[in-house]
């Protein structure tokens, strides 16, 4: 077992270079929950050392050595529970920028000079929260001014929310997978 497992980390480390490697997997935990996405390189170690599974694959895809073929991982499952504690997102104006796909939330431009505005403004008790902050272009946000969105005959998009770390995995990776879909609740 010894030579297969030098065999297999020579084999990772010289095909690591040619960016198949760099591709993204999801990362389950035991329960299924989203836990993370990894490259495929830790996606193969965690495979090799038994401490995931896999369950889904690139359909025809394989990672080959001298004695052995395994499938291109796509989705992995934790071999055992990992407790995570809550994952607090950090309320911050890349966060927000981030929640509201970099968006106007009155307009829907997706203008370079976006700024964070308060739906209930400070002047009125508007607090510092992920339900009373949105992205919004300075020209809009100039023209709602101190006032809350209807006096200001505004509308929003969409009601803002405080965002899960699932909602940041699906930011993170781009553009998802089909098989990802179920379990990042995107169906």
């Amino acid at each position: 077992m010894k030579g297969g497992n030098r065999v297999f980390s020579v084999e990772v480390a010289t095909i690591g270079t040619n960016g198949k490697f760099s591709r993204k997997v999801l990362v389950l935990n035991h329960n299924y929950e989203p836990l993370s996405v990894c490259n495929v390189k830790k996606a193969i170690i965690l495979l090799w050392l038994g401490k995931a599974e896999l369950i889904e694959a690139h359909e025809g895809k394989f990672l080959r050595s001298v004695s052995a073929a395994m499938p291109f991982p796509s989705i992995v499952r934790l071999s055992v529970y990992v407790s995570v504690p809550y994952k607090k997102i950090v309320l911050s104006r890349k966060n927000i920028l981030r929640r509201d796909n970099h968006r106007c939330q009155y307009c829907g431009k997706t203008d370079d000079s976006l700024t964070v505005d308060h739906v209930v403004p400070k002047a009125r008790d508007g607090a510092d929260s992920w339900e009373n902050l949105v992205c919004a272009c300075v020209s809009c946000n100039n023209r709602k001014g101190d006032r809350i969105p209807s006096e200001a005959r505004m509308q929003l998009v969409r009601k803002p929310i405080r965002p899960n770390h699932v909602m940041f995995i699906r930011h993170f990776v781009g553009s998802v997978d089909d098989g990802w879909k179920p379990y990042l609740f995107m169906n």
